[in-house]
């Protein structure tokens, strides 16, 4: 036996365990690693659950205080750029994100009730408490947002969806009397605006013709004051066909004496308000609760204790249920709210005794925005958005009706 071949004799069993113990190791450390990420998850679920809201506050309230000049001058509504959605076209030939159609809608004739729609938040920014919405990324944002939510008025007739300069989003999770009050501050100017844009929506309609009216969050907001000063106990309320204020809290005795319109009851009934807030189970809506009661109304009493108005968009009625199989079709939107289809039959709809519309356990499909608590608020539109779409046409027919 030669010299060479002893020594690779003697090296061979030096060289077979390190091969054996090198895959064994792997295994146990991609395990480990796996468990880590799964605890991390977990942990990191738990405290979204219990402290959400808080953590949301912390990183989006701005710092500053709340400056007027900072937001920039007010929108000129005579120019095609300063609408996120009209007739006629947008600027530089833009598409309108409200024509949009998931996939699997059926087909509906385009009405001629003319609809005004206040869209959602979409600054997200904390450098200062107004970001105008038609910035860059955050019109990006509301695109997404129109083309999910307002696509489902679009048939019912031209939609006007104005740009304005919102209320950031953290502006709503002001938790400080400093920070509430600059809240206020920036959501009076956010509004200021939305006033501005009604008024050159109206002026291009004919006299006395219907109008719907409709808004999701902030825009909700916005349209429940609108209502209160520039609808109630005008003849602009014999006009309305609808209000869908979704999205943001109504109590039936503190806010709706003042706005000018009555519930709606039934699908058969026109000059009227529907709001809903949809939460799958289990719902844990403190966040919002313990801000309704602590509020005054719009018609100038507290809200504690009132009961919240629980509109069912599957029936038409108020604080009733609907399976599943009642849905036309709820929207499951892209990530990026850029595409989406129309899954049939839908989400059920039942209201709970606080005024939430429940879902039943959350859906498949809403990967993102759904927000602490199983609040599906992002998709109160899309939920319902084939329903939403009969509804309109439902009422519109019943207004013409009685003209």
């Amino acid at each position: 036996m030669t010299e060479e071949n002893e020594q690779a004799n003697i090296a061979a069993p030096t060289a077979k365990p390190a091969r054996v113990e090198r895959p064994a190791r792997l295994p146990r450390l991609f395990l480990w690693l796996v468990a880590i990420a799964i605890i991390l998850v977990i942990v990191a679920a738990f405290a979204w659950r219990l402290a959400g809201n808080r953590l949301l506050s912390a990183a989006l309230v701005p710092g500053g205080a709340f400056e007027a000049a900072a937001a920039g001058t007010p929108y000129d509504y005579g120019d095609p750029a300063s609408w996120a959605a009209r007739p006629g076209g947008l600027k530089d030939g833009a598409d309108d994100p409200t024509a949009f159609l998931p996939e699997g809608a059926p087909a509906m004739a385009r009405g001629d009730v003319p609809v005004f729609f206040i869209p959602p938040t979409a600054a997200f920014g904390n450098s200062q408490w107004n970001g105008r919405s038609s910035d860059t990324a955050t019109a990006l944002r509301l695109a997404g947002f129109l083309r999910t939510e307002a696509s489902a008025l679009a048939a019912a007739g031209p939609l006007w969806a104005p740009h304005y300069r919102q209320a950031v989003l953290g502006s709503f999770l002001a938790n400080t009397p400093e920070t509430r009050r600059f809240a206020q501050a920036a959501q009076r100017l956010a509004y200021a605006d939305v006033k501005a844009a009604f008024a050159r929506f109206l002026a291009a309609q004919p006299p006395g013709g219907p109008i719907i009216l409709a808004g999701h969050s902030q825009g909700a907001l916005h349209l429940l004051r609108l209502l209160k000063e520039e609808v109630a106990g005008t003849p602009l309320a014999a006009r309305v066909v609808a209000a869908y204020a979704v999205g943001w809290p109504v109590s039936v005795s503190a806010d709706l004496p003042a706005l000018g319109l009555r519930a709606c009851e039934r699908r058969d009934q026109a000059r009227c308000l529907l709001s809903w807030q949809s939460f799958a189970e289990p719902a844990d809506a403190s966040a919002i609760l313990d801000v309704y009661y602590a509020g005054t109304g719009l018609a100038g009493t507290s809200r504690t204790g009132t009961a919240m108005l629980c509109s069912n968009p599957l029936t038409g009625s108020i604080g009733d249920a609907a399976p599943a199989s009642a849905n036309p079709g709820s929207l499951v939107p892209s990530a990026t709210l850029t595409a989406g289809k129309l899954e049939t039959p839908g989400v059920p709809a039942r209201c709970d005794p606080r005024g939430l519309l429940l879902i039943g356990e959350a859906p498949s499909g809403y990967p993102a925005f759904v927000l602490p608590g199983n609040n599906f608020h992002v998709f109160d539109y899309p939920l319902f958005w084939q329903a939403v779409r009969l509804d309109a046409a439902a009422r519109v027919a019943v207004w013409k009706a009685e003209r």
